[in-house]
């Protein structure tokens, strides 16, 4: 259940930025938490979602805000399974899987990596990210797999927050897409926001949003279909990658979120083969690179690792069809 209110900008208000206009209300919310609320998309003007919260109101604009039920959780430790690929005092950095939600959240608070974390690492963990995202200083989508970095105390979660504030990390991904990006190498621009029409979609929106740079080049074919490709992101937003790609017409292979199977690949396929195609259950995109510095010592840290398996199966099976 959601509470709501509405604020109504009056004469005096017009220029106002939006999250300003928001906390002259009776919700007792701070600024930076109607921020917050703006940003995931709970806030709406003529029923318009506005994700901006820099947004200059006008005069007689009415808006709604939606509150979301607050819920109080402290992440339990689980014993579950994480493949570390380096760790020390200060982070560690592991490959995540597919499937794995990074942090606890409605529908998914247990069996999630804060949960595992907790586990391995007990105290030291840094809590700066807040109860619910302990040593949490960036995230991987459920589905997809690949390298992160944790911070262990506060120094370095401090330090890693900066860099990744900067943009100044190595990071890419390697993407299963339909179809050959036209051209075949490129940068793709695009303010990223809250999909108006639906919030639980990101979109390439016209006003608002923050500003997003994809860069991407075609590693091979990937039989008639697909490809594969690498993205080095500029920015990190919510399902950029997805997103970006999406707006080419080349959706990630198994995101059913920002695309579809080619119906012409469908109807290629037979029934043995259908099944088999369906048993790809996430999308195949992978963080297979990721440098940083070392928050203490200033070391230049890079890490490297190659598909997993049921991608390259993946890549396998479309070189067939």
């Amino acid at each position: 259940m959601t509470d709501q209110y509405t604020v109504t900008a009056q004469d005096r208000d017009n220029g106002v930025r939006l999250d300003k206009l928001l906390s002259k209300g009776d919700s007792g919310l701070s600024r930076s938490r109607l921020k917050a609320l703006i940003e995931e998309g709970c806030v709406s003007q003529s029923g318009e979602t506005i994700t901006d919260a820099s947004f200059r109101v006008k005069p007689g604009q009415v808006f709604s805000v939606d509150i979301p039920e607050a819920r109080e959780y402290e992440p339990k430790a689980e014993n579950i399974p994480l493949e570390v690929v380096y760790e020390d005092d200060d982070l560690l950095v592991l490959n995540k899987p597919a499937g794995m939600v990074v942090h606890p959240a409605a529908g998914n608070y247990d069996g999630t990596l804060v949960n595992a974390l907790l586990y391995h690492c007990g105290d030291s963990l840094s809590g700066i990210g807040g109860v619910k995202r302990p040593g949490i200083v960036h995230r991987l989508d459920k589905e997809t797999s690949g390298l992160m970095v944790v911070a262990k105390n506060d120094i370095a979660h401090v330090s890693l927050s900066e860099q990744f504030a900067a943009h100044s990390l190595e990071r890419a991904y390697l993407a299963v897409v339909w179809g050959v990006p036209d051209p075949k190498m490129g940068r793709i621009e695009g303010n990223i926001g809250r999909s108006p029409s639906n919030r639980k979609k990101m979109a390439v929106v016209g006003r608002g949003g923050k500003t997003a740079f994809t860069n991407y080049k075609l590693i091979q074919n990937v039989g008639y279909y697909a490809s594969l490709v690498e993205c080095r992101l500029e920015t990190g937003r919510t399902h950029q990658i997805r997103v970006h790609m999406s707006t080419k017409g080349n959706t990630v292979v198994g995101d059913a979120l920002y695309g579809r199977t080619p119906p012409r690949l469908l109807r290629a396929l037979n029934d043995v083969q259908k099944q088999a195609f369906n048993g790809f259950k996430r999308h195949a995109l992978h963080a297979y690179i990721l440098g940083f510095l070392h928050p203490r010592t200033g070391e230049e840290m890079y890490f490297e690792n190659e598909l997993p398996s049921e991608i390259n199966e993946l890549c396998e099976f479309l070189k067939k069809v």
